[in-house]
């Protein structure tokens, strides 16, 4: 591939993502009130088991710093989403748990995206180039983070 095509190509990638993701995001907070940031956490931990995580993991996984996520942290469990756990088995671990109210705001702004998803992205794309899509920037992520010696626990 010819290096103007590959950097044309890439950047129609972002520019179709960073588009989808200004719509997304803005339906997301207006519906729900969640930030990206706040949808991402409840999302992750939603969608693992006992819906807890460690707090380490999940800055990572949401590209915060430690001190960064602290903040994003205290902000969900002052709004009675998400507690800390402390680990039975490691006290350097804490973990991130959902309360029931933020499963409950965890399923509904997931409904609510999906539904936007739909309207906004596989509208266009259809089922199978979205799956495609999706085959496709897995399979770069992991062998990114296997490049960069990172793992991805817990993601589906």
């Amino acid at each position: 591939m010819k290096d103007d095509d590959l950097i044309t190509n890439w950047g129609l990638l972002v520019e179709g993502y960073s588009r989808a993701m200004h719509f997304l995001e803005g339906a997301t907070d207006d519906a729900t009130g969640l930030g990206p940031t706040w949808f991402s956490v409840l999302l992750r931990l939603e969608r693992t088991p006992d819906h807890r995580l460690p707090m380490t993991h999940l800055a990572r996984e949401v590209e915060l710093t430690s001190g960064g996520f602290t903040k994003v942290a205290d902000k969900l469990a002052e709004a009675g989403l998400t507690r800390r756990v402390a680990c039975e088995h490691d006290r350097r671990v804490t973990w991130m748990e959902l309360t029931d109210e933020g499963l409950r705001t965890a399923q509904q702004s997931k409904a609510h995206h999906a539904h936007t998803l739909r309207k906004m992205v596989e509208a266009h794309l259809g089922f199978e180039e979205l799956l495609e899509i999706g085959r496709l920037m897995r399979k770069l992520r992991d062998n990114l983070d296997a490049d960069s010696g990172c793992t991805q626990d817990n993601i589906v």
